[in-house]
């Protein structure tokens, strides 16, 4: 049965088994490949989008529960915090191999959206559910702080 969708601010219509994770949409059909498939059970957050504005991991989220939802990718997220948490990894150089970043930046920015001045523990809260296998976490703080007074200045 069709599902209809908005990705990255287009309309897009899906003919795809309801149970189809998102992840796989995103990928396979609609060719975007920023986010990434990393574990399959939600519990490495390289798959993660914004729904409605919110984080939410794709990779089990079926395609059916985000019928007539609005769906932002790495590829066009474009919000002040998305803009200040790409300007701090950058000037931070937090990225090392790279596989993960798109979920963690996806997630700093549903953070940032919801608490503008986290603390360590906050951060460390929320960022939880976002590996890393090369171990920056440290960095991904530290920009996460940095992006955090972008968005106070």
């Amino acid at each position: 049965m069709p599902i209809t969708m908005k990705v990255n601010g287009e309309d897009r219509t899906i003919d795809a088994d309801d149970d189809t994770p998102l992840l796989w949409v995103l990928r396979d059909e609609l060719d975007l490949t920023g986010t990434k498939f990393g574990c399959g059970v939600a519990s490495c957050g390289s798959c993660t989008v914004h729904v409605n504005g919110k984080p939410q991991r794709s990779c089990v989220t079926p395609i059916a529960a985000v019928a007539g939802q609005e769906i932002t990718t790495i590829e066009s997220i474009a919000t002040d915090e998305a803009t200040a948490v790409q300007a701090a990894w950058q000037e931070l150089d937090v990225v090392q191999c790279g596989y993960c970043q798109s979920g963690q930046i996806m997630s700093a920015v549903g953070l940032l959206s919801e608490n503008s001045k986290p603390t360590d523990s906050e951060i460390d809260a929320y960022m939880s559910g976002n590996a890393c296998r090369c171990a920056t976490y440290q960095r991904i703080r530290a920009a996460i702080h940095l992006a955090s007074e972008k968005l106070e200045a």
